[in-house]
Parts: structure tokens; C-alpha cells; sequence
């Protein structure tokens, strides 16, 4: 997809699963699986995509995947399989910037890798990486509730990174920003790509598959679901008034779509296409 000067890319890191009930929260499982079956342990399929976007002389990388700091009991939980360096499509010494949505496991679990002393190495040392503070903030001391999703393999090291961190919204380049979003967890921030006259949203967890759209869908994982109501209620009010592409992350099977209204006046993706 060519944006003004961006052209953008997107980047499979691999696979996992995730319980169904909770990627729905309150929406019965006899409603959601309708469009997306869960299996014999009630998990659905994920998928870890990321964008690559090239920019004159810089290129940026949004979010890195889960990574290969897992034991193989981890595996089996989650239901990990990752794509190699050579299915990337990109050389990781070519970015110049990462752009982290926020800190969970599945979105910056990559971000290091275990080096060939034993240890945890950056994977990306060059690169400045950009980040919400008060997402760097809480995930250094996490709630009870989200203390499993912030790892510390993936955060101790990026004390010593290049970290750039913003409060609220920011444009990383000329029509390149960032928006933070608190609903699904402190300091989580949704990526917007513009020209003067198209737009990709990158929603992350915000909305994170297409099945996600219709305003009362949203996950159990989210730590305060009237908070992302809110913020979910105006990215897809605004989504729609600019018909903007939205990317969803987690989505096997659709990359991209436009948001449009239903007859009954509810949010659905149109025109979905699977890749970029």
C-alpha cells in the first residue's frame, strides 16, 4: 500500500492463541463463534502482524511480535509458531525505528532476542524506539490484572535503548503519528498513516480483529472497558467520517477493511482485504 510518501508493508511474525472468552468479554460465546470458531480448548486463531513502513531515508517497524524467549510448555499454551528472519521480507539491521503500540508480550515480546552469551540482547540496537511513557511507566510496575502480560526479558533492556517516549499524541514524521489510548491498558497507542487523501489506521488492541468492529465487542483482557468504549466509539466514528483503512493486528484472515454503517446504524468492516 503506497501512502503519500510511505509505502507500507505488512510483516507476519507468526501465530498463537488466546482464549476465546476472553478476546470477547461479555459477548456470548453462541454470537462470536458464529464468525470465528474456537478449538477443542475453546482458543482462537491469532495472528501477530506488524507493519513495515519505508519513508524517504527512515523505516519503521510497528510492534516486533511475540519473539523466541519461550520454553516449550509456553509454547504449547499459547500455541506459538513464528515465522523466520528469511520469511520476514526485511533485514533487521535496515530499521531505523521501532514503534511499539505497548508492551504486552504479543506486541513487543521480539524487541529482544537471547544473545549467544545465555543472555537477552536488543534485537534491533540501532533503532530508536518510540513508546508511550505512561505505557513505559506502568509496565515497569503493572496491576495485578495485566502483571502476566509485561515480561520483564522484554522491557529491563530497553534502559538501555534508544527510547524516545511521548505523552499522548505525537507525529513521528510528516504524517506519520501516534494517539494514546488507556482502555485496553495504560499508555497503549494507535498508529495513523496520512496524505491528503487516504489514511491507514493501525488499531491495535484496541480493535484487534474485524470480528472486533461492532462498539459492544471487545476483550475481557481490556482493563477498563468504559474507557475503551469511549476511545473506540470516536477512532471508529473517525475511521468512518475519513474513510480510513484500519488494520487489525490479530486477524488471520483480514488485513485491512473500511468501516461503514449497517442498516441498524452499527459499525461494521466492509470491502476486508487480506493483505495490504
Amino acid at each position: 500500500m503506497q501512502i503519500g510518501d510511505f509505502k507500507i508493508q505488512e510483516v507476519i511474525f507468526g501465530h498463537f492463541r488466546l482464549d476465546g472468552g476472553c478476546m470477547f468479554g461479555s459477548v456470548p460465546k453462541n454470537l462470536w463463534s458464529k464468525s470465528i470458531p474456537a478449538d477443542e480448548e475453546n482458543c482462537i486463531h491469532l495472528a501477530c502482524r506488524s507493519l513495515l513502513i519505508d519513508a524517504a531515508d527512515r523505516r519503521f517497524l510497528v510492534d516486533v511480535g511475540m519473539g523466541e524467549k519461550w520454553n516449550d510448555k509456553q509454547r504449547q499454551i499459547y500455541g506459538i509458531t513464528n515465522t523466520t528472519k528469511e520469511q520476514w521480507g526485511f533485514d533487521p539491521a535496515s530499521i531505523t525505528d521501532v514503534i511499539l503500540t505497548h508492551l504486552h508480550f504479543d506486541h513487543a515480546g521480539g524487541i529482544t532476542s537471547p544473545s549467544s552469551d545465555g543472555g537477552i540482547a536488543l534485537s534491533f540496537p540501532q533503532a530508536t524506539i518510540h513508546l508511550q511513557r505512561a505505557n513505559w511507566d506502568h509496565a515497569l510496575n503493572p496491576t495485578p490484572k495485566d502483571r502476566a502480560s509485561y515480561l520483564i526479558d522484554n522491557i529491563k533492556p530497553l534502559a538501555q535503548a534508544k527510547l524516545v517516549l511521548y505523552e499522548g499524541t505525537h507525529e513521528i514524521a510528516p504524517g506519520l503519528r501516534v494517539h494514546r489510548v488507556d482502555g485496553h491498558t495504560k499508555g497503549q497507542q494507535w498508529i495513523e498513516v496520512a496524505s491528503s487523501d487516504e489514511r491507514l489506521f493501525f488499531a491495535t488492541d484496541l480493535i484487534p480483529t474485524a470480528h472486533h468492529v461492532p462498539l459492544a465487542y471487545h476483550m475481557g483482557y481490556d482493563v477498563c472497558a468504559e474507557t475503551l468504549l469511549s476511545e473506540k466509539a470516536s477512532f471508529l466514528e473517525r475511521a468512518h467520517h475519513e474513510n480510513a483503512w484500519v488494520c487489525f493486528q490479530h486477524d488471520v484472515k483480514t488485513c485491512v477493511a473500511r468501516v461503514l454503517l449497517n442498516e441498524r446504524g452499527q459499525y461494521q468492516a466492509h470491502n476486508g482485504r487480506e493483505k495490504l
